[in-house]
């Protein structure tokens, strides 16, 4: 369950206090549009943590005991020695009652903008990478040429599709997909890249292809890419490895983490 999930699972119960960052200044720990929930008995989401988030949390419980509840406003911290912190920037929070009646409003408020990711390949390595992608702001389509490979069930932001040949699917991506290859057979992986290449080359659109693999299975597909006329520089814009550098581990899950940390970093989010 995701933070937004266990919001309306808590306004369903009993009113919160949204807690939510307006806009700061210098450093700080979380950006404009973090937010956290407050309720009598917990919280969800988190503004960062610290002295500033506790002394958020006992406002927002105070104003939770005020009848009728309070306008929404605006409160200035400084995280400088009044709050224990020496970030030395300023944050201004915003404080509002919400309640069950809220909760479709703040699920289109509140939910992160998600980029795109077409993922080739339903194999060891990609139900591991679904899993992290999963709890990021993404939203990913899962893509193989076999049947019934899927797992049952898949985080809410995965779409899974059959698709046969399997590089049918790159012409019907979502503008600015980052796409990771990675199926079970060399032969589909080389013909995903090529025809991800052929929609970069015509549209531009695709920021990210990357390549599961070692540098020689690159050196090789480069030579195959080649044949079939594609540029040294349209052959340069594959990452090949994939992940970011520096993990030696080859089990799943580390690549998954690997993995999605260079997508953080290509995508900003």
């Amino acid at each position: 369950m995701n933070a937004l999930q266990s919001l309306a699972s808590v306004l369903r119960q009993t009113d919160a206090v949204l807690v939510s960052v307006q806009s700061s200044r210098g450093s700080v720990p979380r950006e404009a549009g973090a937010w956290m929930a407050v309720y009598a008995q917990g919280t969800v989401g988190t503004i960062g943590g610290g002295r500033l988030e506790l002394d958020a949390v006992a406002q927002a419980r105070n104003l939770l005991l005020q009848s009728p509840a309070p306008a929404p406003h605006t409160e200035r911290y400084a995280l400088g020695p009044s709050l224990g912190q020496c970030c030395g920037g300023e944050v201004h929070l915003q404080f509002e009652r919400v309640g069950a009646a809220d909760i479709p409003a703040l699920q289109q408020r509140l939910r992160p903008p998600h980029w795109p990711v077409a993922l080739f390949g339903g194999g060891h390595v990609g139900r591991a990478l679904v899993q992290v992608l999963g709890t990021l702001p993404m939203d990913v389509r899962w893509i193989d040429s076999r049947d019934e490979i899927f797992p049952d069930p898949v985080p809410e932001t995965v779409q899974c599709e059959h698709s046969d040949p399997v590089q049918g699917a790159v012409a019907t991506l979502a503008p600015q997909s980052c796409v990771l290859v990675m199926s079970f057979s060399h032969a589909e992986d080389l013909d995903i890249v090529a025809a991800c290449l052929t929609r970069q080359r015509a549209q531009g659109d695709l920021p990210y292809i990357g390549l599961i693999g070692s540098r020689t299975k690159w050196a090789t597909f480069r030579k195959r890419l080649q044949a079939r006329g594609f540029s040294e520089a349209e052959l340069d814009h594959v990452t090949s490895p994939i992940g970011v550098p520096g993990i030696a581990d080859k089990r799943p899950e580390v690549i998954a983490v690997a993995v999605a940390a260079q997508l953080l970093q290509v995508t900003s989010i």
